[in-house]
């Protein structure tokens, strides 16, 4: 039997490679100077295809290197935690890796204090990496005395510099939110405890001017051979908790899955948060049966309620805002039609043959409006991140979004960069790449300076 999170575009790659002065269709933006990361599960083995579960491979980051309109080099690198390094090296030996690597950094890869970060779910160990993409080594970022670091989605706050996380354990009775300075220094830790005997899955959080924003959904971490289930007698609710720490308030809401968040801001007692939801209950193990959708949460904490309104019911995810605005007031927002979902997605209405499965959405969250940038039917995309353009003004959308993209007729991938403000345009560059990337998780253009 089958699963279809080995093969197509989700098939794992199977050698570390290095290219140099990559060919380009386009012009890269003279003045973009860095790279752009992205990290996602890479198996090095499978024991058993039908009980893979896909977010358990071991991680590997992919990484595209700028300057001077040139794109310098390609890398893609296993991040080498002592798990992934000894399964390397039995597969050099010419014995069989272990089918599951946890925990192992996967999730997310982002820059701060002048580091590198691989960073992981649910206690595992961030781990830094060098320049081009080597494993330095664990990285006590954001480290708690209690065992809690910085966990998958940590967030930068652009006003402070500030990185600010959600951690969680499996088992303990409490997350924690930790703050840690430009410098790397952690300077605050709230503990926000649990209810119930299971850890929820604390995957995502949004971050406000003022607030911490935490969603506690009925998805549990279980014993079990896949690693979460769906427990409908925990009730979901939202947790509140002022930056400043203190006591978080809870407000119950209806059973619910949230992927990832896109931003959030408050304006005195009331909260806007931008998510991406799904309906429970849900079967983790196949993230193609679920339909999420893009949704505003209102928060009202004087009337201690939380609206809910739709903006988008055609199914997307992975979506990221300019993250200079990021917890302050948006108005864009951007996300990806991905095949992990595989649900068509039309531009406008019921028109099946102009339905993308493989697409950029860009919402215009004041006038309501939505633009679409497909690709071919077997170009498969993933999460695109912002890149400001350095010699712009500050608008919200005076950028670029990066995303790699496959090309089927190479039977490689491109990184696709679209500019934001015309977005529906052709791409300003497609750095064609010698290898394909495998559908992942998160990542960032990070930029030199």
């Amino acid at each position: 039997m089958s699963n279809r999170y080995l093969e197509g575009p989700f098939a794992p790659v199977k050698e570390e490679v290095t290219a140099l002065d990559l060919p380009v269709t386009g012009s890269l933006p003279a003045d973009l100077e860095g790279r752009y990361l992205r990290i996602g599960p890479n198996p090095l083995g499978v024991e058993d295809p039908t009980a893979h579960f896909w977010a358990l491979g071991a991680g590997m980051v992919h990484g595209v290197r700028i300057r001077d309109g040139r794109a310098e080099w390609y890398r893609n690198r296993w991040v080498r935690s002592t798990e992934v390094a000894d399964a390397l090296d039995k597969l050099r030996d010419g014995e069989e890796p272990p089918g599951f690597i946890l925990p192992s950094p996967n999730v997310h890869v982002i820059g701060h204090a002048g580091r590198t970060l691989a960073l992981v779910e649910a206690g595992g160990l961030t781990h830094e990496l060098g320049y081009e993409l080597d494993t330095v080594g664990p990285c006590p970022m954001g480290a708690t005395p209690e065992g809690f670091s910085a966990n998958a989605h940590s967030k930068v706050d652009p006003r402070t510099g500030d990185l600010h996380s959600l951690a969680y354990l499996m088992g303990q009775p409490f997350a924690q939110h930790i703050v840690t300075d430009p410098a790397g220094t952690v300077t605050r830790v709230t503990d926000i405890p649990l209810a119930g005997e299971e850890t929820p899955f604390l995957h995502d959080f949004a971050l406000s001017q003022n607030y911490v924003i935490v969603f506690d959904i009925p998805l549990v971490f279980s014993m079990e051979a896949v690693p979460f289930r769906w427990n409908p007698a925990h009730q979901a609710r939202v947790g509140v908790l002022p930056r400043t720490g203190g006591e978080v308030r809870w407000l119950p809401v209806d059973p619910f899955f949230v992927s990832h968040t896109l931003n959030a801001y408050d304006d005195g007692s009331t909260i806007t948060v931008d998510l991406i939801r799904s309906a429970g209950p849900m079967d983790v193990t196949d993230p193609g049966g679920i339909e999420p959708t893009l949704d505003r949460w209102t928060i009202d904490l004087a009337a201690g309620t939380v609206d809910q309104r739709r903006i988008d019911d055609r199914p997307q995810d992975f979506p990221r805002v300019n993250d200079a605005f990021a917890s302050l007031p948006h108005r864009f927002g951007y996300s990806a039609v991905s095949p992990l979902y595989g649900t068509p997605f039309t531009p406008d209405g019921p028109h099946p043959d102009e339905a993308f499965t493989n697409a950029l959405v860009k919402h215009d969250l004041v006038s309501g409006t939505t633009e679409v940038h497909g690709f071919a039917r077997d170009a498969a995309v993933g999460e695109a991140a912002f890149a400001a353009n350095p010699s712009g003004g500050g608008e919200e959308d005076d950028g670029y979004l990066m995303a790699y993209v496959a090309d089927p007729d190479r039977g490689a991938s491109d990184l696709v960069i679209l500019s934001a403000q015309d977005f529906t345009g052709p791409p300003v560059a497609r750095v064609h790449l010698p290898v394909r990337v495998p559908l992942g998780f998160h990542g960032n253009w990070i930029p030199d300076a």
